[in-house]
């Protein structure tokens, strides 16, 4: 059974956290949209093995606080409030895991405060360095207004979309087997971007379910409850974050392991590929047969990946 939280205040929030199991900690982040539940495969596991697993509901989701307004879900925010909650639970030092958005704060907490980690591990996305030109436009000029992350900057058309019916956000979203890696880049270029409302609007879906009934009611549950404008508010600051992280070194210095998987096609090979220079003590696994949401849909593979290195390395 999911752990009932317990909170902490930090950085002017108060966190829901979701804690399991004695030992070495092991933070792990979630993504968007999604939640500490993400992680109810992984902590179990964790437990199991001799670590304290540590599940937050982050910024703006669950039972965590959700400030208004775009500048209360910066980076700087964002990553304050894990310093926080490490100093509220009296951890000097912790392996930060994340999936998704959790995957990107963990990068960039290895770049600001690498004397908090005691290594990394990183789901699905790759480290990305920072890109010489402002992110927003490029990806206007790259994947068109319809790609989510810029659609997210226009308006308030997806906030409103998504909490008007969750359900249907997490069953298009949260599916498995939707398109390999191989059919992907078959499609033609126009086909490859990733339009949230566009998919919203489908009749017919790819893929099957990831959620069962009662896994999807701890989501819809959550976003009835919150909405989505506090998480779509961590990508409406993609500009003023790459503004403010002009002088961090794109040098992670801490023990670091990727996990990703052939059909997840949000992100690239190539990406993939990038990050070696970047990431010098680094381990790269990919998860065959797997798509976007890695820890659920192959948790024992990818429990037994982060357990092989944890056992390892810390």
């Amino acid at each position: 059974m999911f752990p009932e939280p317990h909170f902490v205040d930090t950085n002017g929030i108060r966190m829901a956290i979701h804690e399991q199991g004695v030992g070495p900690p092991v933070v792990l982040l979630h993504g968007f949209p999604e939640l500490a539940y993400s992680w109810r495969r992984q902590l179990p596991a964790l437990t199991d093995a001799g670590f304290c697993a540590i599940a937050p509901d982050q910024r703006g989701y669950g039972q965590t606080s959700k400030p208004e307004g775009v500048d209360n879900y910066t980076l700087e925010l964002l990553l304050g409030d894990i310093v926080g909650m490490l100093d509220a639970l009296d951890i000097d030092k912790a392996v930060l895991a994340g999936h998704d958005w959790g995957a990107l704060l963990v990068w960039q907490m290895a770049l600001v405060r690498p004397d908090r980690l005691a290594g990394l591990i990183a789901l699905n996305i790759p480290f990305l360095p920072r890109p010489p030109v402002e992110p927003i436009g490029y990806m206007r000029a790259e994947l068109g207004n319809d790609f989510y992350i810029v659609n997210f900057q226009d308006s308030d058309t997806a906030d409103r979309r998504c909490a008007a019916n969750p359900a249907r956000v997490f069953e298009v979203m949260m599916r498995r087997n939707q398109i390999s890696r191989e059919r992907f880049e078959t499609l033609p270029r126009q086909m490859r971007s990733f339009d949230l409302l566009a998919a919203l609007d489908r009749s017919e879906l790819r893929g099957e379910p990831l959620l069962t009934d009662e896994e999807a009611k701890v989501y819809v549950d959550a976003f009835s409850a919150g909405g989505f404008t506090g998480p779509i508010n961590w990508y409406r600051n993609w500009t003023r974050n790459w503004a403010a992280t002009a002088d961090v070194d794109q040098t992670v210095s801490v023990p670091s392991l990727f996990i990703g998987a052939v059909d997840d096609v949000i992100i690239s090979p190539a990406q993939i590929e990038a990050m070696a220079p970047h990431v010098p003590d680094l381990e790269i696994r990919m998860l065959e047969n797997c798509g976007h949401w890695s820890q659920q849909e192959r948790p024992d593979a990818v429990n037994a990946l982060m357990l092989d290195w944890l056992r390892r390395r810390v």
